[in-house]
């Protein structure tokens, strides 16, 4: 690819250029150059993870250490999970909120030592997230240290992961509990490897040295070329954590939207302590949120996208934060938020495409899970 003024401007991935080697469609995605789908397209990389293995790199995300004495405490003010649940090389599905309640971000949280910590952030909230955790730890011994330039990551998604990661690793991955992490080795890197995701299957997210991140990336390839593992680029990510009803920043959540109203109380403890929005969430849990989150599928023909309104009967009752046609279950589906009383699964609504009312339905989240 020939380098533009703006494409300049842009931050690169360690893998930056062997998404080029492999024609790559690059797009701007949070400040960051970044594959959103491959020449074969994205409903071969979309079905790929689902029926094989699809490899992602998501060195865009931005780590955060914390270290010290008073980690633990920090951390217990600062998300809504409960950090002292996690054991040795525990992870943890945790959100960041302001005071009132609304989402700074949502992230993951690695219990590495007693005392030791790392959290992996969205890739658009880094600086955000970074300058307010920073700003939070006046009264605790404790250190937060960005972290986002010393590592890479990437993550082997889909049925046939453990087949493809297991002759790599030092250890059996298949005995790797989800949301747990292991240190070892993978290809003969130094590495940490957890087994999370971001698209509803099976597989694991893997962080090495930024160095290494390109040798990983091409063993990877090469052990999984026997498997149908495939590149995979920010296209199909998108539709396949839709199709999970996973959430993503700045769609079903923002600054103005809290993890209650979001479908996320299992990740809010309000029995740990006080916590930056614990009053807000406990309130919405005794009285009911504002608003809630609904997945939805098209009756009528239409493909429903963030922004458009939800309506019943003729009147507005929410908007819609994601939709797409998905390639697994043939139909389009969505997700958005309604005013409580026309949240109920099986709610006839409308969504207004080009001005016009579509008929939908509100129907059980996610759209779409993984056999065990």
């Amino acid at each position: 690819m020939a380098d533009t003024p703006a494409a300049t401007t842009l931050k690169r991935t360690p893998l930056y250029e062997a998404h080029c080697t492999l024609g790559a469609r690059m797009v701007e995605f949070g400040g960051w150059d970044m594959p959103v789908q491959y020449p074969g397209g994205i409903l071969e990389e979309h079905r790929a993870v689902r029926e094989a293995a699809g490899l992602f790199d998501v060195s865009h995300m931005g780590e955060v250490e914390i270290r010290g004495p008073q980690a633990l405490a920090y951390l217990q003010r600062l998300v809504t999970n409960d950090p002292a649940r996690m054991a040795l090389d525990d992870a943890q599905y945790t959100v960041m909120c302001y005071p009132d309640g609304g989402a700074i971000d949502d992230l993951i949280i690695y219990r590495l030592g007693d005392d030791d910590y790392l959290a992996v952030v969205n890739a658009s909230n880094k600086d955000k997230d970074f300058d307010w955790m920073r700003g939070q730890v006046d009264g605790f011994d404790v250190q937060v240290v960005d972290r986002s330039d010393d590592y890479g990551l990437v993550a082997l998604q889909g049925p046939r992961a453990v087949d493809i990661l297991r002759p790599m690793t030092d250890a059996d991955p298949a005995a790797l509990g989800y949301y747990t992490a292991r240190r070892g080795q993978v290809a003969g890197i130094d590495a940490l490897v957890s087994r999370t995701g971001y698209t509803g299957e099976d597989g694991f997210e893997i962080m090495v040295a930024a160095d290494d991140t390109p040798t990983l990336w091409n063993a990877l390839m090469a052990a999984g070329a026997d498997y149908g593992l495939r590149p995979a680029g920010l296209g199909a990510r998108d539709t396949l954590r839709l199709e999970a009803a996973m959430p993503l920043y700045g769609h079903e959540l923002d600054a103005q939207t809290n993890p209650i109203e979001a479908g996320l109380p299992r990740f809010v403890s309000l029995d740990k302590g006080d916590f930056n929005g614990r009053a807000v969430m406990a309130a919405a849990r005794a009285n009911g949120p504002a608003k809630r989150l609904i997945g939805f599928e098209m009756v009528g023909r239409g493909i429903p996208r963030g922004g458009y309104e939800i309506s019943k009967d003729g009147q507005v009752v929410g908007v819609v934060t994601s939709g797409t046609q998905s390639p697994t279950l043939g139909r389009a589906i969505g997700m958005g938020y309604v005013k409580p009383d026309y949240a109920a699964v099986g709610t006839d609504l409308d969504i207004i495409i080009r001005g016009q009312p579509v008929a939908a339905r509100i129907v059980k989240r996610p759209f779409y899970k993984r056999a065990k």
